[in-house]
């Protein structure tokens, strides 16, 4: 039986060891998980079922985290409101800034340990987890 109180997130990221690791993760301290290869792939995932967090890579084929990011925070309503977390490999100044500036709500610089991204996927889903 699917527990309906569990935070979905979304990782939105073209490298399949990066979404593996992420699943394990997140699903081992209660969160249910989906997975899009690039920011096409998830959009089409958001019209079918909503999340409550998204963690995007920038550098993806087909559609870049910054370029849904921003199409995304164009959209009327709910799905344009979910929390975003960029999860990158890309450490600059500008690189954050631009991430924000997209409709980021959080950057952080992989590799991610769990640690990192238990903490911050529970303080944007109003979660704790130890």
């Amino acid at each position: 039986m699917a527990d309906q109180t569990r935070k979905k997130i979304l990782v939105v990221d073209d490298a399949g060891l990066v979404r593996r690791y992420y699943r394990e993760i997140l699903e081992s301290a209660g969160y249910a998980v989906d997975e899009a290869l690039n920011g096409m792939e998830a959009m089409e995932r958001l019209l079918q079922q909503s999340a409550d967090l998204l963690i995007v890579d920038i550098n993806m084929p087909q559609m870049d985290g910054l370029s849904f990011l921003r199409q995304l925070r164009r959209k009327p309503g709910a799905p344009g409101a979910i929390p975003a977390m960029v999860a990158s490999t890309e450490a600059g100044d500008d690189d954050r800034s631009a991430a924000l500036a997209a409709g980021a709500n959080f950057y952080l610089v992989k590799p991610l340990s769990r640690e990192v991204l238990l903490e911050h996927a529970g303080l944007m889903c109003g979660q704790r987890h130890g």
